[in-house]
């Protein structure tokens, strides 16, 4: 089985930006630079044959490239409970347009359709900390923003799970264009 997900990569200096600015939350576990992606559509495991339907779904995707900038931070919870803190990103209209698009690919491809409300960002760090630490981080990044980039590709990863973190292993890489 090959768990798999859609996603962008954000630029080497954006990259770098994010990784500047990690730190200060006890128990948090940071992502590393292999790890940041803005997640189009997670697809979960499945087999060889359906990870072939699904690349080959994905190549039909037509959308132009996306130009996008960083926009504050934020955090989901589960029950009540901060596990994960983010990165926004802005505007979220291009890229909620692309999620749908390859959301339907992968639908004609047998997938499950996505039922999850879509939220653009990219994942900073993985935690079980102390809300007080977390609540310091977001108000001290809040006004977290780039320049505008340009996405050209979305990519196909596989995600490997570890003991101390997923790695991520890009299987096709796919080019925006109108």
């Amino acid at each position: 089985m090959l768990r798999l997900f859609v996603g962008l990569r954000p630029p080497a200096a954006i990259r770098a930006q994010l990784l500047a600015l990690m730190g200060g939350i006890p128990g948090a576990r940071w992502q590393d630079e292999g790890q940041l992606h803005i997640t189009l559509r997670f697809i979960g495991e499945i087999d060889e044959r359906a990870a072939e339907d699904a690349a080959l779904a994905l190549a039909q995707v037509h959308w132009p490239p996306v130009e996008v900038a960083l926009d504050g931070v934020g955090t989901f919870d589960s029950r009540g409970r901060i596990n994960a803190l983010w990165a926004g990103v802005r505007p979220k209209e291009a890229l909620a347009g692309l999620h749908r698009k390859i959301d339907q690919a992968l639908v004609r491809a047998g997938q499950p359709p996505e039922h999850r409300a879509y939220l653009p960002h990219i994942t900073l760090a993985r935690m079980n900390a102390p809300s007080e630490a977390v609540a310091r981080f977001v108000e001290a990044h809040a006004g977290l923003a780039s320049p505008p980039f340009t996405l050209g590709h979305f990519y196909l990863f596989e995600s490997h799970l570890g003991h101390e973190a997923a790695r991520y292993e890009v299987v096709e890489r796919y080019g925006l264009q109108i």
